[in-house]
């Protein structure tokens, strides 16, 4: 079936707005999701035309993307948003996803390597390489076909970095933006990827008419890599940051739009029965009168947990008068599980949290309280109560976490933030700043987060939460699409 060429603004990302549950009588149940994104089609209404072009994640959704052919979910599902979700054989969606997605490019970006025994760029990496151009190809086709003349096109993350050199070729008439939610690696660690891939990867982003990244840093290391590893012209601005990138004729503007909390939505939802039950049952497990320590992460290996958990133990050996006066509320929620090095760190957090507990638990006290089921609702609970937030991640592209706890706390809480994480660059000033490796300065930066007095606290939360609701879900969509209009 053809597809007429009608959408004047689209997103492409690996995730759509919806899911499916595939029933044995072959019934399908949607679940729709929020985000970002979600909020920022919203925002445009669903009379601009807007399409959204995703991957099919399970069975589900493939059953879901062949009923609908090459047209649009059924649009009960999404919201009333057009939704074009992408069949794309499990095989291939595997190796571009999980083989150089997750396991190649985020590594990269992260900074995850231990480089005496990896990467290992072989035989097999060169077939993954070959499904994510072929997936990064789908949604090209998809996105050529469904835009109409002049469209403007914003495509999202490191799943589909080649999409918009690759849409170009096909659609030289398109305004076409790419945004990355995750860090840039400097240029001598980006050339760990084989040459090749190092320069298709900044060619495709390249294709569009604006790269687009959430903190000036990021968009620095961009520019930086492109200069290294293309010899391209960095074009700088009047403050001497890089504004543009020329390569062979064109120029990619460079952007910076740094992702806020969603001030209305969090307090109302912080607000309601459920999340009320969650901290009920919260101050019963910690006890009366404790000060709270809270992380809440998925266990991401960049997100730091188990140094986090080694900060902790250490705080309660060099300062023994904080045992049975402070509990860490570790919600470390399972992420990556089919890849066998996410599933043996998760393990590590289980255990090493077992041996804090073992080691310094009493009758009355239980130091570390650890969730690892994903229960939104209690997340909110736990920002509730945080006297005081852990945001120590290896590196991040920004961290919501560290922007949404000082929107919801009730009584102010004190911030320790890793200065490797995007968000550090807006909320730094009145953080208690870390180095991530730094398991002794973590530590030491714990006791002065504790020690901090009611009236500060107050204050710098007040603060964190200006600057971390200074650019909403919404607004920050809304500025990319104009920026790409302006252009």
């Amino acid at each position: 079936m053809a597809v007429e060429r009608s959408a004047p603004i689209l997103v492409a990302s690996n995730r759509g707005p919806v899911s499916y549950a595939l029933g044995e009588d072959g019934s399908l149940t949607p679940k729709r999701g929020g985000g970002g994104l979600v909020s920022g089609l919203s925002a445009i209404g669903p009379d601009a035309g807007a399409v959204w072009v995703c991957a099919a994640l399970g069975d589900g959704d493939r059953e879901a993307a062949r009923r609908a052919g090459a047209g649009h979910l059924d649009a009960d599902h999404t919201g009333g948003q057009q939704v074009r979700m992408l069949d794309i054989a499990p095989d291939v969606f595997a190796a571009a996803y999980n083989g150089v997605a997750n396991s190649v490019l985020w590594f990269v970006h992260h900074l995850l390597y231990q480089t005496p025994v990896e990467p290992v760029f072989d035989a097999e990496f060169r077939a993954q390489w070959a499904a994510y151009e072929a997936y990064n190809a789908a949604f090209a086709d998809a996105l050529a076909q469904e835009a109409a003349d002049g469209a403007i096109v914003l495509v999202q993350d490191y799943h589909l970095a080649l999409v918009p050199g690759l849409l170009r070729a096909r659609r030289p008439d398109l305004r076409i933006g790419h945004f990355s939610h995750t860090p840039w690696a400097p240029p001598d660690y980006y050339r760990l990827l084989p040459d090749d891939v190092a320069a298709g990867v900044l060619r495709g982003i390249l294709g569009g008419d604006r790269a687009a990244f959430l903190t000036g840093r990021w968009a620095a290391a961009f520019a930086d890599c492109c200069a290294a590893v293309l010899g391209a012209e960095v074009v700088r601005g009047p403050d001497g940051s890089a504004a543009a990138v020329r390569f062979e004729g064109r120029e990619t503007r460079l952007g910076v739009h740094g992702l806020g909390a969603d001030a209305d939505f969090l307090r109302e939802r912080s607000r309601a029965a459920d999340v009320d039950e969650r901290l009920a049952a919260l101050r019963e497990q910690i006890g009366p009168g404790r000060k709270t320590i809270v992380r809440v992460d998925r266990t991401e290996l960049s997100k730091n947990i188990v140094r986090g958990l080694l900060a902790y133990r250490r705080l309660l050996e060099t300062h023994p008068e904080w045992r049975e006066r402070v509990v860490h509320v570790a919600f470390a929620y399972p992420s990556r599980q089919d890849l066998t090095v996410y599933r043996d760190y998760t393990e590590r957090v289980r255990v090493l949290a077992e041996e804090i507990n073992a080691e310094y638990g009493t009758e009355g006290w239980q130091p570390v309280v650890l969730h690892v089921k994903d229960d939104f609702a209690r997340s909110l609970a736990a920002y509730r109560l945080a006297d005081v937030a852990l945001v120590n991640p290896i590196r991040d592209g920004m961290n919501l976490v560290a922007k949404e706890v000082p929107v919801v706390s009730e009584r102010g809480c004190a911030l320790v933030l890793s200065r490797e994480a995007g968000a550090y660059e807006e909320l730094g000033a009145d953080a208690v700043t870390v180095n991530p490796y730094d398991v002794e300065g973590t530590a030491r930066a714990l006791d002065e987060a504790l020690r901090t007095p009611d009236a500060e606290r107050a204050d710098r939360t007040k603060r964190l939460a200006a600057a971390a609701t200074a650019l909403p879900p919404r607004d920050w969509f809304l500025t990319q699409l104009r920026a790409l209009q302006a252009d």
